[in-house]
């Protein structure tokens, strides 16, 4: 498994990295329907231009399995393909940005509790609720601290 900071974000990458995104968020987010799923996929291309730190994780054979983006000391997003959760990529991918980038905030949907259960075995801690996300959709929102 490689992985590393992605300058260049080509359209073949983008794409390859929304497909990553639609696998996880599939794999993940059983709260969401087909339907909101489509919708949020509109906004992950630009998501993905605009993140001033990208870290992709690929196999073997190159092909992205994970990404993490950072914002300052914000871990704004942190994803991994169905097919290879459980691996410990995501951990490595955290591990990279709090070393690189001295990560120490992120935002979790509370309705994901392996990704809350996750960022906490990784030492975040939530300091704040909120009950809509960014959009103000139902979704609740953690908003964790590395302690």
């Amino acid at each position: 498994m490689r992985y590393g900071e992605i300058r260049r974000r080509s359209p073949k990458l983008t794409a390859q990295l929304l497909r990553v995104w639609e696998s996880s968020v599939k794999a993940t987010h059983s709260f969401l329907s087909e339907n909101e799923i489509e919708n949020i996929k509109r906004y992950v291309p630009r998501a993905l231009r605009e993140v001033p730190h990208l870290i992709v994780a690929g196999n073997d054979g190159g092909s992205p399995v994970a990404f993490a983006g950072v914002n300052g000391r914000k871990l704004e997003m942190l994803f991994v393909s169905a097919e290879s959760r459980g691996r410990g990529i995501g951990g490595r991918l955290l591990r990279y940005a709090v070393d690189a980038y001295a990560v120490n905030e992120l935002a979790v949907n509370e309705q994901n509790p392996l990704a809350v259960g996750f960022y906490e075995h990784m030492g975040f801690r939530a300091y704040r609720r909120s009950e809509t996300d960014e959009q103000g959709n139902p979704y609740p929102i953690l908003y964790m601290k590395k302690i």
